[in-house]
């Protein structure tokens, strides 16, 4: 939620601030608080996004700069190929292609400071050319001193060698000096921000002890009350809820809803809420209980808020909304950090991991069982939110960013 008092003791000037961003929901949504924050601030935020996203922007009270992108979009999983190059170069292609349609909108009327997404490389790139500040808004887990010797070097060292890879590299310095940034690596340009915000908690960040807090600050979670989604109330007499989401992209899972169908169909007392996505078809669930509900989307959040137990792909979004809504989940990992983030939950002992193979009707039921009959649970989930609170969320993530803001000149 705005704030509805000064958030700080000096509130900085009305300021203009741009946020750049691209067409994933992953990548918008976790920003559209913090927009939100520094609107009701006295700020002109604007927003350059792809058209799919205008909407949710404004709504957020931003004003939409739109662009066309390149980017395969969460509808298209499949478009984003299977080798490693395959998931880097579309984001190149599209910052390439994307910049002069981010500069063009702007012209004229360039910012005071420049908020950007991982994803978005225009972002710096024209923050640097408009000689403002610019500061990384992370909805995922940041690098840490050693990240690039532990992870990066093994997980790049074939690309850089062969021919797609070297095109790549040659290209992206090529792109950066020609757009006044020399010398840049691209990894260190993508990887190495200036300053960063992390929208996520502290205790989902890998190697936490080893992140530089000079460049990086953990805000916690960033989720208002997302009203914008829609509502969903409890039925009546269900003993317990239980909600099943694998987010947006990876959600042709079939034989797994069907699964979960079965292994909460059977628990008296429970409900089932069921969130397929854009490919699955609902008569490949066959015939339905009365205790289940099924929709393409749900308002998680709204949900989360009255569920007792979430079957969780392990995203980053939902990881953080199942911690600060405090639901024990069953994280089902499919992709990227979701097998990383499953095995945090886990350590932290609010979840219980299952692999997609091994997630049948008899494995969920007694996960679910272990989990709600754990006598620790609410002292783990209580140590957890306490943390996330003290990080201080929206409000602490617009208290930084004004303190990036340039002095008022004159």
């Amino acid at each position: 939620m705005p704030s509805t008092g000064p958030a700080s003791a000096r509130p900085a000037a009305p300021a203009h601030i741009a946020m750049m961003s691209i067409a994933a929901h992953g990548h918008v949504n976790p920003s559209l608080e913090v927009i939100r924050e520094l609107v009701a601030r006295g700020h002109r935020v604007t927003y350059a996004v792809p058209p799919a996203f205008t909407g949710l922007v404004a709504s957020a009270g931003a004003q939409p700069r739109p662009y066309t992108t390149t980017l395969p979009t969460d509808q298209d999983p499949q478009a984003w190929g299977t080798e490693l190059i395959d998931h880097i170069e579309p984001f190149l292609d599209d910052a390439v292609q994307a910049l002069p349609q981010i500069a063009d909108a702007y012209a004229g009327d360039e910012p005071d400071l420049v908020l950007y997404d991982i994803a978005s490389y225009p972002g710096p790139v024209l923050a640097h050319r408009w000689k403002v500040p610019a500061v990384q808004l992370s909805p995922a887990m940041v690098a840490w001193e050693g990240y690039e010797e532990e992870v990066a070097e093994p997980l790049f060292a074939a690309l850089r060698t062969s021919e797609r890879g070297i095109a790549y590299y040659a290209r992206f310095r090529a792109w950066l000096e020609a757009n006044g940034l020399p010398g840049t690596d691209p990894d260190r340009f993508t990887g190495r921000p200036r300053r960063c915000l992390a929208l996520i908690p502290r205790v989902l960040q890998p190697h936490a002890d080893r992140v530089d807090p000079a460049v990086y600050t953990f805000t916690g979670p960033c989720q208002g009350d997302r009203a914008h989604q829609g509502d969903w109330r409890r039925p009546e007499g269900a003993g317990r809820v239980a909600l099943v989401s694998l987010g947006s992209a990876f959600t042709h899972q079939p034989a797994f809803y069907r699964a979960c169908v079965r292994a909460f169909a059977e628990l008296p007392g429970w409900h089932l809420v069921l969130q397929i996505g854009a490919f699955t078809d609902e008569a490949a669930l066959g015939e339905l209980p009365p205790n289940v509900e099924v929709h393409r989307w749900v308002p998680q959040l709204r949900v989360l808020r009255q569920a007792d137990l979430f079957v969780t792909h392990a995203g980053m979004g939902g990881s953080q909304e199942g911690l600060a809504c405090g639901v024990p989940m069953i994280a089902v990992p499919q992709a990227a950090d979701q097998f990383g983030n499953a095995d945090t939950l886990t350590a932290l002992g609010v979840a219980r991991r299952l692999d997609t193979e091994d997630a049948t009707p008899e494995a969920l039921r007694e996960a679910a069982q272990a989990l709600l009959g754990d006598p620790g649970l609410p002292a783990r989930f209580a140590a957890v939110q306490e943390q996330l609170r003290a990080e201080g969320g929206t409000r602490q993530a617009a208290d930084l960013i004004e303190a990036e803001l340039p002095a008022p000149r004159g």
